[in-house]
């Protein structure tokens, strides 16, 4: 049984990067380069005109939407999650899982769409990350998530929009 589990988890490592480029590329006008992953250094107020005030509130206030309040958590489908600012790919649905803690949840992000800092603002240190692009805050990393990486990217779903595999994605927001 153990070996079982392990060649699975084995034949995931291989394949994940493969299927992750594969699904990456499809239906992307503005294909992600180096450039248009620089920082747009935009201030935060300017994207309030894209957003719900409550997206807003969670994505440049630092703020937390309820547990269980996302549609995002009963997504299944197969697709791609943006940032709900600046639509960066931030992680694909081969990567999510049901971690049971009330919020979308990802065992990887897409490598370099996303910054990562220290977070001591509950009076615990966590990992935070931001969308590499427009520095939107989109959630915390902890390091009780799944094989094959071990980690859980729990995210606000108000921080994020799917799009549906069949649908194309939609053109980077600058």
């Amino acid at each position: 049984m153990k070996r079982r589990k392990i060649l699975q988890t084995l034949s995931v490592i291989v394949l994940l990067p493969i299927a992750s480029l594969k699904n990456f590329s499809r239906g992307f006008a503005n294909p992600v380069t180096p450039e248009n992953l620089k920082p747009l250094n935009k201030p935060p107020k300017t994207w309030r005109k894209y957003l719900s005030p409550e997206a807003y509130q969670v994505l440049f206030e630092q703020q937390t939407e309820d547990a269980n309040s996302s549609e995002l958590n009963q997504e299944h489908r197969e697709g791609t999650y943006i940032c709900a600012a600046c639509y960066l790919p931030l992680f694909q649905s081969i990567y999510k899982y049901e971690s049971g803690s009330g919020w979308p949840s990802f065992f990887q992000s897409i490598p370099s769409h996303v910054s990562t800092q220290l977070d001591d603002s509950i009076g615990i240190i966590r990992t935070e990350y931001h969308c590499i692009r427009c520095g939107g805050h989109q959630g915390h990393v902890f390091k009780d998530g799944p094989p094959p990486t071990g980690e859980r990217w729990c995210n606000n779903g108000l921080s994020l929009k799917f799009i549906l595999k069949t649908e194309p994605l939609p053109l980077l927001r600058s």
